[in-house]
Parts: structure tokens; sequence; C-alpha cells
């Protein structure tokens, strides 16, 4: 095998590695949700070409607001669903919009757009 195709054959490689790496492998070490006045446990997340944060730490048995900030105009992110506590929430660009949600077990519970490209985890424990 000649030098350019093995440039080529590794470049593809490490590539596919990353790929790999980043949309199935990758994982985040969550963001704790602030406790405010009123008992509840809030968080900010960012909508732009995902959810930022995507993970939200949180505690059982107490309520959650998560405010979604979108800051896009992707057809994809104009909606977050909660399947599991069967919620979902519409997006509007620049508009804050807060999803409450009461989780009274512990466990790993997933959000995203419509479409599934966008993919969140609320984690509560």
């Amino acid at each position: 095998m000649t030098p350019d195709r093995w440039i080529v054959t590794v470049t593809g490689l490490a590539l596919i590695g990353f790929i790999a790496w980043f949309f199935w492998l990758k994982r985040s070490t969550g963001f704790r949700a602030s406790d405010i006045s009123g008992g509840y446990q809030e968080a900010m997340i960012l909508v732009k070409g995902g959810y930022t944060p995507d993970t939200i730490i949180v505690q059982s048995g107490r309520p959650v607001r998560l405010n979604f900030r979108r800051e896009e105009t992707a057809t994809c992110s104009d909606k977050v669903i909660f399947a599991d506590f069967q919620k979902s929430a519409d997006l509007p660009t620049g508009q804050t919009v807060s999803v409450e949600l009461l989780p009274k077990s512990p466990g790993e519970f997933g959000f995203g757009c419509p479409m599934g490209m966008f993919r969140g985890k609320l984690v509560v424990e």
C-alpha cells in the first residue's frame, strides 16, 4: 500500500472513532439543579445545537422546574418531550419556557426533541 493510501485509511478510521465517541460514548458529568424558594429545584437549559447542559441532576420527591431558552430556528428544536412524565412543551425562539415535573422515584429519564436528534437526561437521585 502506498503512503497516501495509509494516510487516508488512518484518517478515515480516526474520524469514524471520533464520530462514535461523540454521538454514542461521550458522557457528561451533569449539572446539579439549584434549590430556589418554594421548594423547587431549578435549572436553565440553553437550546442551541443541542441542550446545554444535557444532563440535569435532581433529588426525588421534590418538584423540578427546567427553564428552556431556545436560541435557534431549527425546526427540530421547537419542542421538548419528557415521555416518562407524559409532558411536552413548545419552545418559541428567543423565549424562556418552564417545564415543571415531580420525579417520585430515582432513575434516569430522557428528554429530547420530536425527531430524537437533541437528547438530554434527567438524573433523579
